[in-house]
């Protein structure tokens, strides 16, 4: 069992306890998180960007002139792709890029991205982290305290919303509960910042 350490950041004192082996101690693979996160980003891509074909032009649709007898090459209406302004062929068309990625991988995803935080040292434990601050500056003065600069919380649900109103105009410092955790989100940030009550659900989810 690998064994880590539950800081309470008001003594400062910290304990032992021993993590979960299936979630903390796997052999970070790298194209398990690669193929994660692109799914993560696939589905963030807004797909929005669109063109006109030859058949939503505002041009007349009527022939440009007589088929035979011009000289010149034959055309039919001035939307065609050939001519400037004209309708564009085969373009974008608003479309989702998502694509399917069944849970199990997901959640395997989260495992190696855990376990890759981890054995580089990068992984905090906290016994909790109340949302009882008054200002903003508060929260920050712990941070300061511990050197932690850039990083991810990771708490129950309703202490993450209390923390989230104190972090969203902190920059490098984001929180999530349990049930937003992601590869993406976790991989980006230097350090990991979990509470023993995030823990606790964490090892329910993921097992």
């Amino acid at each position: 069992m690998m064994k880590a350490e539950l800081l309470n950041i008001n003594t400062g004192k910290a304990k032992a306890f021993t993590l979960s082996d299936g979630i903390f101690s796997l052999e970070p693979r790298k194209d398990i998180l690669n193929r994660v996160v692109r799914w993560q980003l696939a589905r963030r891509q807004q797909g929005s960007h669109s063109v006109k074909t030859r058949s939503e032009g505002s041009y007349s649709k009527s022939k440009i002139y007589r088929q035979k007898g011009t000289g010149g090459a034959r055309h039919g209406d001035r939307n065609a792709p050939i001519f400037r302004k004209g309708g564009v062929y085969k373009g974008p068309k608003p479309r989702s890029h998502s694509h399917d990625l069944n849970k199990k991988f997901r959640k395997l995803g989260i495992k190696h991205a855990l376990s890759s935080k981890i054995s580089s040292g990068k992984v905090v434990f906290v016994d909790e982290l109340k949302a009882d601050f008054k200002k903003t500056r508060d929260l920050v003065k712990i941070f300061d305290k511990y050197g932690w600069k850039n990083m991810l919380i990771i708490d129950d649900q309703e202490n993450a919303n209390g923390l989230a109103k104190f972090t969203k105009r902190l920059t490098n410092r984001d929180v999530l509960s349990v049930n937003g955790i992601n590869v993406y989100d976790i991989l980006r940030r230097d350090h990991l910042l979990i509470t023993s009550a995030a823990l606790k659900q964490l090892e329910e989810k993921l097992q």
